[in-house]
């Protein structure tokens, strides 16, 4: 834009005419060609005199077109959001009441639904005239602007900005020499949005700057463009860069030379940019910076470019302020900090640490709202709604937002962004999306899975392995009141607004209904009807083709056991648990079993038939070893923890299953210093072998009688080994929680020592284990000297009981007695 000598608005039109406006689908348009475009499209107005004229149609050169010929007639423009919600749409074209609306062929069809009798500009249809300067100068307190926000309850609000207020946020750009008429910016996000409209519209177009339009927005497709036409400037939000670091971050430490040049270059700034030329040229070779706006820039991405030798410049403002209010001077960044205020600006932050606006890119107010806008000022000032802080320097930070901090039942305040961002980085790419939430005062989390990661890591059991490899460890790096107490796995995006900011207030609404489908497709098949049964009886849900046989039907690590010996033994395909985690969507496991079945004979499954092909394994025995160690266990643990004993006798003689629960490290060591000398000698405990991995640690799981197992990976084979053992009259400790508490209260009990009991005929002895969860909790290092003491209860024979009803039992008696 270029303004006459009193400051009043005309068109675009820099020194060389014949210079590169737009380019768009490869097609170079001049700023000669541009403002005879726009000329045309002013010649089909009458005076405007302020009347208000839309705008809903997806990124194009006619957007723009439209854009100044409506100011250029005297209007008011009033860009809409294409991909608006029909019952939003008709609300604000009811509000604003538009003399015309441009559209395209993609919008016309809504905007004829929601409103029939508007004068519609189709611009897929349009002939244009030719072109004749009709410019009209506007006064600098005219109102250019109508910018709807989406409203998270109620309904939109129109932000009224002026011509006054976009001129000082473009003067004070232009006067920093920031960029100039050899840049170039991508046109990535959506112009409906004040931030996008200013920084890749308004400014280029001011200097004299070209604009590329970007037709799909990947992260290859970006790539490409980069490369194929060399911007200077790009302009994003916290979302794209963080997409375009996963994709880089993947290739880079898939190897060490990339991984050694990523550690290398953090103590040389001054050699980044030459050490990551390859993927400098990758993005076109000329990037000078990287914008961030529109949300709060994750730092742990922020230093990720810088380390490459990208200067990233975040910037912070609101619809509200037209929209910059502040942003890092190029040559004086501080990462994590969104900048100093730009010229004219002033920043306070209120007695609440909310960010408080004063300046003229601040709004005229709220379209036909005079309540709302008086509202949102206190003493001249805007009150933006964000809490954040100053540094000695100037520097302003965000540190959340007030309308999205969780006040908890007794009083606590969580940033749920804060916390998602530690779970996204803890979780090492497993998690690709958490949103926190508050259900009854307490924290909760919808997490949508790396599905891709997980089958590369062969993970068979994703909601156990979430809980406890991802949650847990999580959880337990906080304090008590700022844990996760519930969550919920979902395989659909979380929804968001355009500009990538994650809309809270649907997590509630997807939370409770997560089982609801957006998509109920049905399969037919000679396999179908024998699957989904087996299915429905082991998880209660009828499975639809694109279900997850986990995260949509529950399917837990027991009932994938059944389900795989059914497809054995129905249609005799031998597939492992392993294999099965690559075939986890129902139509996905129905098209292998469909081109890989050898017969069809529906049966039910049998766990005695697959205990009973356990198969024998060498089973150390060192029983002076186990004697040695009870000796000193059970004098360390009677001298330091005052070990009791009782009930001794209730343990039989032969095999037989210990189930005690589970509430520290130290459970074992104590069990087996409890146990009368003749049963420690024949007892074996289950390990997982990760824990047991190395020379020194398999060694100690040899004389320690330690059979190692892979529940993760191969349940049904640990279910075989522990078999094999019972059926060699052996006793095998089983914690039937599966894990440790991590509040002193039972677990959940699985159904495997059930099974085992049941099927082999062996009685359950369930043990109370009191004392150690005070003595040496979760993240404790070194035992206290609580008491602790050992009961052996009365055994349960499983004759004539269904594999629930010994759980039941089991549990029972363990609860009746057990104190925390």
């Amino acid at each position: 834009m270029q303004y006459d000598p009193e400051r009043r608005l005309v068109l675009p039109q820099p020194k060389a005419s014949e210079s590169v406006a737009l380019i768009h689908k490869g097609e170079e348009i001049s700023y000669r060609e541009l403002v005879d475009n726009i000329n045309s499209y002013a010649s089909l107005f009458e005076p405007l005199f302020g009347k208000p004229v839309a705008i809903v149609s997806e990124n194009r050169p006619e957007w723009i077109y439209a854009l100044y010929s409506i100011w250029s007639r005297g209007g008011t423009a009033v860009p809409i959001d294409f991909l608006i919600e029909e019952q939003d749409l008709l609300y604000i074209l009811q509000e604003v009441k538009p003399a015309v609306v441009f559209c395209s062929d993609h919008t016309e069809e809504k905007i004829r639904r929601v409103a029939k009798d508007l004068e519609l500009i189709n611009f897929d249809r349009l002939v244009l005239p030719k072109p004749n300067v009709h410019a009209i100068y506007r006064e600098l307190s005219e109102i250019a602007l109508i910018l709807y926000t989406s409203g998270t309850t109620g309904n939109p609000k129109g932000v009224m900005l002026s011509f006054k207020n976009l001129l000082s946020n473009i003067d004070a750009i232009k006067e920093l020499n920031l960029v100039g008429s050899k840049d170039r910016t991508l046109a990535i996000l959506p112009f409906h949005h004040s931030y996008p409209l200013m920084t890749t519209i308004l400014v280029p177009l001011s200097i004299g700057a070209s604009v590329v339009f970007l037709e799909k927005l990947s992260s290859d497709e970006l790539l490409n463009t980069m490369r194929d036409y060399k911007p200077t400037v790009l302009v994003g939000v916290p979302r794209l860069y963080q997409m375009l670091e996963a994709k880089l971050r993947e290739r880079l430490f898939s190897n060490l030379l990339g991984r050694t040049l990523y550690y290398l270059s953090i103590p040389l700034p001054f050699a980044r940019k030459r050490l990551f030329s390859p993927i400098h040229k990758a993005f076109g070779g000329r990037l000078r910076f990287m914008v961030s706006g529109g949300a709060k820039l994750p730092l742990k991405t922020a230093k990720f470019f810088s380390r490459l030798g990208f200067k990233v410049i975040e910037g912070y403002g609101l619809t509200e302020t037209s929209p910059i209010v502040s942003f890092n001077p190029p040559n004086r960044i501080k990462l994590g900090s969104v900048g100093i205020p730009i010229k004219g600006v002033s920043v306070k932050i209120d007695e609440d640490g909310q960010i408080l606006v004063k300046g003229p890119n601040v709004m005229v107010g709220y379209y036909n709202k005079p309540e709302d806008t008086h509202k949102v000022f206190k003493e001249g000032y805007l009150m933006t709604g964000d809490l954040g802080y100053m540094d000695t320097e100037g520097y302003l930070y965000i540190t959340g937002r007030i309308k999205e901090i969780i006040v908890l039942s007794g009083g606590k305040k969580v940033d749920p962004e804060e916390m998602e961002s530690s779970l996204l980085e803890s979780s090492k790419g497993l998690i690709k999306e958490v949103g926190i939430l508050e259900i009854d005062g307490s924290l909760h989390a919808l997490i949508v899975v790396n599905e891709e990661k997980l089958k590369e890591l062969g993970i068979v059991n994703i909601e156990e392995y979430i809980k406890w490899k991802v949650l847990d460890p999580f959880n337990r790096s906080l304090p008590e009141w700022k844990r996760v107490v519930g969550y919920k796995l979902i395989k659909e995006e979380l929804p968001k607004t355009r500009l990538g900011k994650l809309k809270r207030y649907k997590l509630l609404e997807i939370y409770k209904s997560t089982q609801e489908k957006k998509e109920r497709r049905e399969l037919k098949g000679p396999y179908v009807d024998a699957l989904s049964s087996i299915i429905q009886s082991l998880t209660g849900k009828k499975p639809y083709a694109d279900d997850h046989l986990e995260i949509d039907l529950g399917l837990d690590s027991l009932g994938k056991v059944e389900l795989l010996a059914f497809i054995h033994s129905t249609f005799g395909l031998q597939i492992t648990e392993e294999e099965l985690s690559t075939l986890m969507r129902f139509e996905d496991l129905i098209r292998y079993i469909e081109n890989h079945s050898v017969k069809k004979d529906t049966s039910s499954v049998d766990w005695g038939k697959i205990l009973q092909e356990s198969k024998p394994f060498h089973v150390e025995s060192h029983p002076r070893f186990i004697s040695i160690g009870r000796l000193i266990l059970k004098v360390i643990f009677k001298l330091y923890n005052r070990l009791e004993v009782s009930f001794e006798e209730n343990l039989p003689s032969g095999g037989f299953i210990l189930a005690p629960n589970h509430a520290s490290y130290l459970d074992g060591f104590v069990l087996l210093s409890a146990l009368p000398e003749d049963v420690a000698k024949r007892t074996y405990f289950l390990g997982e072998e990760e824990y047991f991995r190395g020379s020194l640690r398999s060694l100690f799981a040899r004389f320690a009688h330690v059979i190692t197992v892979n529940l993760q990976k191969d349940l049904q084979g640990s279910l075989q080994k522990t078999a094999w053992l019972l059926k060699l009259g052996k006793t095998v400790v089983i914690f039937p929680e599966g894990a440790r508490t991590r509040d002193g209260r039972l677990l959940p009990f699985k159904k495997g020592f059930a099974i085992l009991s049941k099927e082999l005929s062996v009685p359950v002895v369930p043990v109370v284990i009191e004392g150690t969860f005070k003595a040496m909790p979760i993240g404790s290092f070194f035992p206290k000297p609580y008491k602790i003491r050992v009961r052996f209860l009365r055994k349960i024979e499983p004759n004539g009981k269904s594999y629930e009803e010994i759980v039941q039992e089991t549990k029972k008696a363990i609860e009746d007695v057990y104190r925390v």
